[in-house]
């Protein structure tokens, strides 16, 4: 009997072991694939960026690469102008759908509606950018005048897209609020409004900071839906109602027959791009750091 025992024993191990080495494989897989990404955009995009000259790269307003000319600064410009109207849209409706979710939503529409946001977060990017080219884009021209395909089509667009991503986490987070921190606010006399926002969304706010994070990653990260609606062309933004070109429209629109310095330049833009991202990760984190010690 202490034989069968002993040999069980030794088998679960075995099969601890073999778990904890696939694991171990998997996570070595991921951390392997990003260190990959990261070698090629920066062992391709950096000389690049050093024959084109830094300053002139990144600060100049002339893209036109039939005369050599690769200024990507109206890019930066529109990403960060599409990101930033995006973020205005979609936030506030984010973090309000995830209050009513979290603490209002009946149980009878909860499952229809968490099923819809779910569904949301699984359309193609390209169907959003038909929807944005067929009533949006019209209504905007109806309404304001102009061609439709703009900066305001873009940022409306990106702040439907980029719902699903940040209204997830946000119910998560709040859901993760110990329910004492909501009942001892309505026993010292707060409102159940005045709870919600002033004791529940502070105590989660780590989690809608990583939920915003993930939405603004989402929006600087899109590409096909904005070349549908922004109108592409590569200049410095005039206004919201014009036309703009971000960075991975203008990777998208010009990879395909780019060659030489054309494309490595391209290929420069998207090291840009994930600098930006790297940026914003930083920030969260010095974010979640300060709130921590606050407390």
């Amino acid at each position: 009997m202490s034989i069968k025992n002993t040999s069980k024993v030794s088998i679960d191990r075995i099969k601890e072991q073999g778990m904890k080495t696939v694991f171990m494989v998997a996570a070595c897989v991921s951390v392997l694939a990003v260190l990959l990404i990261c070698l090629f955009l920066f062992a391709s995009g950096i000389p690049a960026i050093g024959k084109i000259g830094p300053l002139e790269f990144l600060f100049g307003t002339e893209w036109r690469p039939s005369n050599d000319l690769y200024g990507i600064f109206p890019m930066i410009v529109a990403s960060i102008y599409v990101t930033g109207g995006a973020i205005l849209v979609g936030v506030p409706v984010a973090l309000l759908t995830s209050v009513f979710m979290a603490r209002y939503c009946p149980k009878k529409i909860y499952r229809p509606l968490k099923s819809g946001i779910e569904l949301m977060a699984g359309v193609p990017s390209i169907v959003y950018g038909f929807f944005g080219l067929v009533v949006m884009v019209p209504m905007i021209r109806e309404t304001f005048g102009g061609t439709g395909t703009s900066w305001l089509a873009a940022s409306l667009l990106l702040g439907i897209m980029i719902l699903p991503t940040i209204i997830g986490p946000t119910e998560s987070a709040l859901r993760s609020v110990p329910e004492s921190y909501y009942e001892g606010s309505l026993a010292l006399g707060a409102t159940k409004e005045r709870s919600i926002f002033r004791v529940m969304l502070p105590a989660a706010k780590s989690g809608i900071l990583a939920a915003v994070v993930l939405g603004i990653g989402r929006a600087i990260g899109e590409t096909m839906a904005v070349i549908m609606v922004a109108g592409n062309q590569a200049r410095m933004p005039q206004g919201i109602l014009k036309g703009l070109r971000t960075m991975t429209a203008n990777i998208v629109t010009e990879m395909g027959y780019a060659t030489g310095m054309h494309r490595e330049a391209l290929i420069a833009t998207g090291v840009v791009l994930f600098v930006f991202i790297l940026i914003i990760n930083l920030s969260l984190s010095l974010l979640n750091r300060r709130a921590e010690n606050a407390n």
